[in-house]
């Protein structure tokens, strides 16, 4: 039988996509007063995967990714989606369109998940309307995608961005 415990905390990542007129520096403050100082910041780069943000959001959107140094427990997933939901709606403009899309996750030593408000075959139920997908698993020394993974989090950027995420886990967690 297997012994119960407690699972590893995990670095809490945040997903940004935006528009050039949206100064993402405003909200930045928000993310760090809940989740500590920013460990690693991705550069902002265009975001040319899908045009599916364009019609509430515009065209020339930008994809950046971040992570905080203070570790959340894995269990906390669906609250932090909440949470970010409700920083996308007090920065959405009158009429209720986005300005920034925010997918929060986390990365483990063992993947990298996401959580979302929509339900798939692929993603399990935490609570809350939010659910949780494996997006990126960690085998053989290196991230790989999934079926289902977005082409953003495909990219060799996006890789090594969250491989060296991994190896800041790996030395706080003190794991060979």
């Amino acid at each position: 039988m297997g012994v119960i415990k407690e699972p590893e905390k995990a670095l809490a990542l945040i997903g940004l996509i935006y528009g050039r007129d949206f100064n993402i520096e405003n909200i930045i403050p928000e993310f760090t007063d809940r989740l500590g100082g920013i460990l690693s910041r991705s550069n902002a780069m265009p975001f040319t995967q899908t045009d599916y943000y364009e019609k509430e959001m515009g065209k020339n959107l930008i994809r950046q990714w971040l992570f905080f140094d203070r570790l959340i427990a894995p269990d906390g997933l669906a609250d932090l989606k909440v949470w970010s939901s409700g920083i996308e709606g007090r920065h959405s403009r009158e009429k209720g369109d986005r300005q920034v899309n925010i997918d929060p996750g986390m990365i483990t030593l063992n993947n990298l998940i996401l959580a979302s408000t929509k339900n798939y075959a692929h993603r399990i139920y935490l609570g809350q309307g939010i659910y949780a997908e494996t997006t990126l698993i960690y085998r053989h020394s290196r991230f790989q995608h999934v079926d289902w993974t977005y082409p953003d989090y495909k990219t060799d950027a996006a890789l090594a961005f969250f491989a060296e995420a991994r190896e800041y886990l790996k030395k706080i967690l003190h794991k060979p």
